[in-house]
């Protein structure tokens, strides 16, 4: 495989990672705009654009857009998170091109009035389908006490009163201010020309305007409130914790992320052995979620109501013992071998491996092969755990529950 990279003028970086052997291509563009760089008052402004984009240009109606899409046969959508809106395509060599002119076309959307009045609708009842998902919701609320305030904390979706106080102005402000040029990357994996994406990305998108497009990186609190609220017609208890970790940028993310596997993998893990194996919880899981500047370990434990006191303590005991014991060299050595799988498995699709290159260009301005992070992988230590756990302390954390009265 063969990494390119070029700068246009206006800051737009084009990144390509080019494998002749491939039999498809993906390519996608990465804004550097989540819920993170919004306020209170127009939280949600980001998820709302990611559905605007797909409504149409001044030139091509939603239906025009979709039937595009369908001709070529694209495996096609988009993403928001707290941090980046992603939209992507992965499809056969032949109509690379074709999808790659379209998604450029998209960069630039109507955002028509009565597209936003008709799309409001549409994010409403997703905010509404999302409360009545505990296991989302206690996650989303868990974030927001965390954070405590800070911008990490705003609901990705907005609440029903930030999207109804919402304008199609203030929309068509963040999106011309977000939306930058040299706010964005356009990725491409696979097998494709990168001279022809190159000079398409040079004439479709150098009028595209420059400008200041800033995220402040000011340290997050860490706030180890404690809170439970009661639903009706819950019967078991959905518990989010969450406590500090390393950013994206750090090179210890790799040992961050095998920690979160050796506690809190689906299988095998110290919270699989402890509580679901024991029948104590159905479900009990623990990630590394890397951001821009800060991190954090989240789990998610579901365990009847009656319970949830002798979950707790056993969560206090698994984190404790970590604290007085560290790791074994068993641990990290299956903890590495499922890491390894999942991201090799992953990148063999040129659509697998589009998400890691465009992010590490996000994050670090940097190209990272598949060799590079195997072998960061294989390098982490059981020192470098400890070492970690020591200075992070996972059982210090925040919880938020939900449950029955």
């Amino acid at each position: 495989m063969e990494f390119k990279k070029i700068t246009l003028a206006n800051g737009l970086v084009v990144i390509g990672e080019i494998n002749k052997s491939a039999k498809s291509a993906a390519m996608g563009f990465f804004v550097k705009t989540g819920s993170r760089d919004e306020t209170r008052q127009i939280n949600g402004v980001s998820h709302f654009l990611e559905h605007m984009l797909f409504k149409g240009t001044e030139n091509r109606s939603a239906f025009e857009v979709n039937e595009a899409f369908d001709r070529t046969g694209a495996q096609f959508n988009a993403f928001t998170s707290e941090e980046n809106t992603v939209f992507y395509a992965a499809v056969l060599p032949e109509y690379f091109v074709e999808v790659t002119e379209l998604w450029i076309e998209l960069m630039r959307p109507a955002l028509r009035d009565e597209d936003f009045n008709i799309e409001k609708a549409v994010i409403k009842e997703e905010i509404a389908m999302y409360k009545d998902l505990p296991s989302f919701d206690v996650m989303d609320r868990c974030r927001s006490l965390y954070f405590d305030g800070h911008p990490c904390g705003n609901s990705v979706l907005g609440s029903e009163e930030s999207i109804n106080n919402l304008t199609a102005e203030q929309m068509r402000d963040y999106f011309a201010k977000r939306y930058a040029p040299n706010n964005m990357v356009l990725a491409c994996a696979g097998n494709f020309d990168w001279e022809q994406i190159c000079s398409i990305a040079e004439n479709s998108c150098s009028r595209w305007q420059k400008q200041t497009a800033e995220r402040k990186l000011e340290k997050s609190p860490d706030s180890q409130k404690k809170r439970r609220v009661e639903k009706p017609n819950l019967v078991r208890e959905h518990i989010c914790l969450m406590s500090p970790a390393v950013s994206a940028q750090d090179q210890r993310r790799f040992a961050a992320s095998l920690l979160g596997t050796i506690v809190g993998d689906d299988v095998g893990s110290r919270f699989f052995w402890e509580l679901v194996d024991k029948a104590l919880a159905e479900t009990a899981t623990m990630h590394f979620a890397a951001m821009d500047g800060t991190g954090a370990f989240c789990s998610y434990i579901r365990c009847s109501n009656e319970d949830m006191s002798g979950v707790l303590d056993i969560i206090r005991s698994v984190f404790r013992s970590l604290s007085e014991s560290g790791i074994t060299e068993d641990e990290l050595k299956k903890a590495k071998n499922k890491t390894l799988s999942a991201l090799v498995i992953k990148n063999e699709l040129p659509i697998g491996r589009l998400t890691d290159l465009g992010f590490n260009w996000i994050y670090s301005q940097q190209h990272r092969s598949i060799t590079d992070d195997i072998d960061a992988i294989k390098a982490v230590t059981v020192d470098d755990i400890c070492s970690l756990i020591e200075r992070l302390n996972p059982g210090k954390f925040t919880q938020f529950s939900i449950g029955p009265a």
